[in-house]
């Protein structure tokens, strides 16, 4: 067993490689997820991966397969759409959420179309569902890079982003713009998931953000915990999937995001909170009469 979970990763530089990658993003990752949980923006982060398929897409049209240009494109595309839906709920009245899924479609279409243009299928494989044993050096370097300005960030603005989230009034009266941290935390997300391309592609790459956040509210109430069972999670599920993508010869990006799910799925059963099984655990528990607490 232990020369199982070993042996892949001290034979080969690649599974290294896409180990720390893979812990990289899960430890920033899952804590934007517990974030867009509590704010209930959870579909906005899937919107979001989709949305920097255009600037991809034109990365990829410029430079072919230069990770710099594709990083690029995509951060620039994606921060688009966050501006843009903004300013049409400003303008307009809407909800920010609605305005994000309209324009994370016409970016997805807009994004296959410029691949189309000059790839192949096996070019929009490549974008759309990563490959995190591909990751190269230059690679590393951008998701351990992304990671620490992400931890920095959040440190500094983790107390403002709790109270955003659980009594946005309150902040408004201390006069901090709560427009200003919702777009820095935007921001981030963007970041990460621009980050996350490379590895998981533009369709999974929002996966390792919200499957361990949601996983963890089946066990968890406290934001701390919140928080430190999302990362766990996340880094159980980049490593077991990893393994499971080498040992069984399948593809790693979606060994990692099915592993999560089934984390997930046996939350969502067993949990110690809002589960199944403490549902039920609640209906069947017997009442006992009031002279048998004395």
């Amino acid at each position: 067993m232990i020369d199982w979970l070993i042996s892949p990763l001290l034979d080969f530089g690649f599974m290294r490689r896409a180990l720390v990658a893979g812990l990289a993003l899960s430890l920033v990752a899952p804590p934007l997820g517990v974030f867009l949980t509590l704010r209930g923006m959870s579909l906005v982060g899937d919107a979001m991966a989709h949305a920097v398929l255009p600037g991809v897409a034109v990365g990829f049209l410029l430079a072919g397969f230069s990770l710099p240009a594709m990083s690029l494109g995509g951060l620039a595309a994606g921060l688009l759409v966050a501006g843009l839906a903004g300013s049409v709920s400003r303008l307009t009245g809407h909800r920010e959420d609605s305005a994000i899924a309209s324009f994370y479609l016409i970016s997805l279409a807009a994004g296959v179309m410029l691949i189309s243009l000059r790839g192949s299928s096996v070019d929009l494989t490549h974008v759309l569902f990563g490959s995190i044993l591909a990751v190269d050096t230059t690679a590393l370097w951008l998701i351990v890079g992304v990671s620490s300005v992400t931890l920095v960030v959040l440190a500094a603005i983790f107390r403002i982003l709790v109270v955003e989230c659980l009594d946005p009034l309150f902040l408004r009266g201390q006069g901090i713009r709560g427009g200003a941290v919702h777009g820095l935390f935007l921001g981030l997300m963007v970041l990460n998931l621009t980050a996350g391309f490379q590895t998981l592609g533009t369709l999974m790459a929002v996966g390792l953000m919200m499957l361990p956040a949601t996983a963890a509210r089946f066990w968890s109430t406290r934001l701390e915990g919140l928080m430190g069972l999302a990362i766990a999670i996340g880094m159980l599920s980049s490593v077991g999937g990893l393994l499971l993508s080498y040992h069984a010869g399948l593809p790693s990006g979606p060994c990692i995001i099915l592993l999560a799910g089934a984390i997930y799925l046996l939350s969502a059963l067993f949990g110690r909170y809002h589960s199944v099984f403490a549902r039920w655990r609640r209906r069947v528990q017997p009442i006992l009469p009031p002279d048998a607490h004395g």
